[in-house]
């Protein structure tokens, strides 16, 4: 699709509200930038009270590609082999042995293994290109295009927008360049978590004052279909290895197809007590853990 197609279509808001339906039926690769820093990726900034403050834009499909977002499913839990922190292989449609495990542990009606298995659940996070118009904290962000990694909660706003619960409220697609709406990303910290509840959508405009303008910003965005690609996912076999390893602190010497998982029993593990299994997973779990609440 080119630019004067994408300004006449107005973003394919009739797709985009199907792909919200079927998100919403469904529902119910963690950027590590400790080690790997990548600057396509804003990240807002909190002051001083704990409070953060951002206008963003999300922004359209880029060219070639039919959503402007994609999600990721991943389980990151504890056990006494340390950190399991992964993509899941849900995410492609495929079978996950951590998703088999979960569901074996829920069918044996045992509140124990219950538990287990919510500790282990999928957390869900979402990509998409966003504009920055105001960023209080970081000036030098603003008029830049971003990646920007965000959590259910935030999704849940833009669904809002896009399928208004009242009658009286018009429906709007957040991705449209020209009959979308700016984002107040609000932050507050509520029980030691990110809370985005009083964030909301402006009023509907352009987001920039010419096409020009508009042009030049859809060619700064970042694909989102690399986010899928099966090189972000290890392979089923390397995950059951993982998580056997995770859950008994042995590491297995044979193949993963011929492990079998030991019954579980409710692990109480401290945080100055995990068993990590290299350096590389030590710097996973800390990058993980210390953005994880504010992803939520």
């Amino acid at each position: 699709m080119d630019f004067e197609a994408l300004k006449q279509s107005s973003s394919n808001f009739d797709k985009l509200t199907k792909a919200i339906e079927a998100n919403l039926g469904t529902e119910n690769k963690d950027q590590n930038k400790s080690k790997y820093q990548d600057d396509r990726f804003w990240k807002p900034e909190l002051d001083k009270t704990g409070n953060g403050y951002a206008v963003i834009r999300f922004l359209p499909a880029v060219e070639g590609e039919d959503l402007p977002w994609q999600r990721v499913w991943s389980h990151a839990f504890q056990d006494v082999g340390g950190w399991y922190i992964e993509n899941s292989l849900t995410t492609l449609g495929q079978k996950d042995p951590v998703s088999e495990e979960n569901t074996r542990l829920w069918n044996t009606g045992l509140d124990s293994d219950k538990e287990i298995a919510r500790k282990r659940k999928r957390k869900l996070s979402y990509y998409a290109n966003i504009l920055i118009q105001s960023d209080p904290k970081q000036p030098e962000n603003e008029g830049k295009v971003f990646l920007f990694k965000f959590g259910k909660k935030i999704f849940d706003k833009i669904t809002e927008a896009m399928q208004p619960a009242f009658e009286d409220e018009k429906p709007v697609n957040p991705f449209d360049f020209w009959k979308g709406a700016n984002f107040k990303l609000k932050i507050r910290k509520v029980d030691g978590y990110w809370n985005y509840d009083k964030s909301e959508f402006e009023a509907v405009a352009p987001v920039a004052e010419d096409d020009e303008k508009i042009k030049s910003i859809w060619g700064q965005q970042h694909a989102l279909k690399p986010f899928l690609d099966p090189s972000n996912f290890k392979t089923y076999d390397e995950l059951k290895e993982k998580l056997n390893r995770t859950i008994t602190g042995v590491r297995s010497t044979t193949t993963a197809d011929k492990v079998d998982l030991p019954p579980q029993k409710a692990v109480s593990v401290k945080s100055n007590e995990v068993a990590s299994t290299s350096a590389s997973d030590d710097d996973d779990t800390l990058s993980y853990f210390s953005k994880l609440a504010e992803e939520e």
